[in-house]
């Protein structure tokens, strides 16, 4: 757990903008417009349902998730860092849920499935009364300083030209599958390097090796390739089997 600010927002069709940005209110007293700030201002946000709001009210996280701030009426307002983003999304063949648009997917780093949890682990779960959960009494693990300075150090990783090259290839690659109506752009290609660089990290080293890259490839490249067959827009394993088959495909450096 971490220091901070958390919130949460439940994605539902009839989510505004304003419901997730804030909003200017006029006050009396002092014959001004004041900025009351929504609950994207928070260091962790859990969009809950993501694909169950309309893409109008989705778009309006894009400027939030990309520069850390918000413009409303003209004035923009900063996010305190740091600030990270979890959403969670339902299967596109439930009833009421809505395409999430390529500009979006491309503003998560990583897209990753749970799946269902080990039986003895499920066992567990059902049979913890409500009442007794640990979660209202859990303390930080990090401070927001601390998290600062874990993205500071990951952004200081070396990744040498030998890597680079290899993750441009990954990209080149995926530019030519014949499947692929669009393969890795520059910017999921730089999400491939900062993801392999903060992998580098968790294994205690200040450079990148392949293995690094190859860790998490599939899940920062995997939901920024679109497919020519509709059917497979919203497909997440056809697109983790296409995501492998790059992989596969280019050689390692080393």
């Amino acid at each position: 757990s971490v220091g901070g600010e958390f919130r949460r927002i439940q994605m539902t069709p009839d989510l505004l903008p304003a419901d997730v940005l804030g909003v200017s209110i006029y006050e009396e007293a002092t014959r001004e417009f004041k900025f009351r700030p929504g609950p994207i201002f928070a260091n962790v946000l859990l969009a809950d349902e993501i694909n169950r709001t309309p893409p109008r009210t989705q778009s309006a996280m894009l400027e939030a998730m990309n520069e850390a701030a918000v413009t409303v009426d003209g004035i923009t307002h900063p996010i305190r860092p740091p600030f990270f983003v979890v959403a969670t999304q339902n299967p596109s063949s439930f009833h009421g849920t809505y395409p999430l648009p390529e500009s979006q997917l491309d503003r998560f780093l990583l897209r990753i499935s749970l799946g269902y949890p080990e039986p003895t682990d499920e066992i567990r779960v059902i049979q913890e009364r409500p009442s007794t959960t640990s979660l209202p009494s859990l303390k930080p693990s990090l401070t927001l300083e601390e998290v600062m300075t874990l993205q500071s150090t990951t952004d200081e990783t070396r990744l040498e030209p030998p890597i680079a090259a290899y993750i441009q290839a990954l990209a080149q690659r995926s530019r030519s599958i014949t499947e692929l109506s669009l393969g890795l752009s520059t910017r999921g290609a730089l999400a491939v390097a900062q993801a392999s660089r903060a992998t580098a990290r968790l294994h205690d080293r200040d450079y990148v090796i392949p293995e690094d890259v190859t860790e998490h490839f599939i899940a920062a490249a995997a939901h920024r390739l679109s497919p020519r067959d509709p059917a497979l827009i919203s497909d997440a394993h056809a697109l983790e089997h296409i995501a492998q088959d790059i992989l596969h495909s280019v050689p390692s450096p080393i």
